[in-house]
């Protein structure tokens, strides 16, 4: 029996060349109390094995196990709020899925306005830096644990929080997502997540567009605009729209709008003025913001709905609540993420946007396609509005 010097470091026991501290143990001192066992002890211990009247103790030694190397994929980068060329085409990290959480392999992502709104600064993200988009439709890779519900293999997408869909691979929670039908393919669903669900809270829920209602829709060839029309169109409303060009009014006309206006040649104002007979619209739905919020206002009849759902053009001056009380207007500044809070709302918007699709009341026009490398010039297109319909990005 002997003394054996011990020292715990780094995971290992290695001898301590240093004082002894002789300490009780209960296996020789049962009648005493044992105290703590300090990281350097002696106390006696029986071996099978000695050398030199020594005790030997082997003891297994322990190696830190190195967390794994953190995922890299190719993805977009915004250090700082500013113009398109901020839009940093890097490696970004991604972990694993945590409980609740799926990962989700990027097929095709949607291009939208308020991508542009939080690259410039209008909308704060959480941090700097951060990687942009709020849609995207893939391929299910792993799934967290304890989750149920959802598979490897399942195609789902996704539209609103959380940001971070500008990548080949993303982390999601899984109550986030849907579940997109056999017969909707990745693009279609990218490109019509936030858009087809943006164009059924505002027709059926902000406001509840029914037959016999005249409703002014600007940009009406744009993402929102288009689906707006068609919607509007087949739920029985008379549908006026402002496009840009004669191509967007071509595309205007067959999306259901029964009248077109370009804003470059005429004045919209009198010309809904003419269209109504001087009655105004029920509702107008304006993306576009700065350049046409006072004239959109003024085309309202009395008691009508003033739906500011963006500001493509700068955000809006601020109106005086006496601008409202002389026709008794309604304004209100929706946006998705409120209307879809819960997750019955989510699938029942979804659901309603996909059987438009499958139905066909929806016809979604992916008129532009570019490669997520290339997310700057995609950007720098769709704020010159040099594009109409969806936009999607490629991974």
């Amino acid at each position: 029996m002997g003394f054996l010097r011990l020292r715990l470091q780094s995971h290992r026991l290695l001898p301590l060349p240093s004082q002894v501290f002789p300490l009780p143990h209960p296996l020789f001192y049962p009648c005493q109390n044992p105290k703590p066992i300090p990281l350097t002890c002696n106390y006696p211990i029986q071996s099978t094995r000695s050398r030199g009247g020594i005790p030997q103790l082997r003891a297994l030694a322990t190696e830190a196990v190195p967390a794994p190397a953190p995922t890299m994929v190719k993805g977009i980068t915004v250090h700082e709020h500013g113009g398109p060329e901020v839009l940093k085409w890097e490696d970004v990290e991604i972990g694993e899925p945590k409980e609740g959480e799926i990962r989700v392999k990027n097929k095709a992502i949607g291009l939208n306005f308020i991508d542009v709104y939080f690259r410039k600064g209008v909308y704060k993200p959480p941090a700097l830096p951060f990687t942009p988009g709020m849609e995207a439709a893939g391929v299910v890779t792993a799934v967290g644990p304890g989750l149920t519900g959802k598979q490897v293999g399942d195609l789902v997408a996704y539209a609103g929080a959380p940001m971070g869909s500008y990548a080949e691979e993303q982390i999601l929670p899984a109550d986030k997502v849907v579940p997109v039908p056999s017969s909707i393919d990745p693009i279609t669903a990218a490109s019509i997540m936030l858009k087809g669900m943006t164009a059924q809270f505002l027709l059926r829920r902000c406001f509840k567009v029914e037959p016999g209602h005249t409703i002014l829709v600007q940009a009406a060839a744009g993402g929102v605009g288009s689906l707006l029309s068609q919607w509007a169109s087949a739920l029985g409303a008379t549908v006026i729209g402002t496009v840009s060009t004669e191509e967007k009014a071509a595309q205007a006309k067959d999306d259901g709008c029964h009248h077109v206006i370009i804003n470059k040649e005429e004045d919209f104002v009198a010309r809904v003025n003419e269209i109504t007979s001087g009655n105004g619209v029920d509702v107008v739905y304006d993306s576009i913001g700065k350049d046409t919020f006072e004239g959109s206002l003024a085309c309202l009849k009395t008691r009508g709905y003033m739906v500011s759902f963006g500001q493509s053009s700068g955000t809006p001056d601020p109106v005086p609540l006496s601008a409202l009380a002389v026709k008794s207007l309604f304004l209100t500044r929706p946006s998705l993420m409120q209307y879809n809070t819960t997750r019955d709302e989510l699938l029942e918007s979804a659901g309603e946007v996909f059987g438009n699709v499958a139905s066909g009341v929806l016809r979604v026009r992916v008129n532009h396609t570019y490669p997520l490398s290339q997310t700057a010039q995609a950007q720098a297109d769709l704020e010159s509005r040099k594009t109409s319909g969806s936009v999607v990005l490629i991974p």
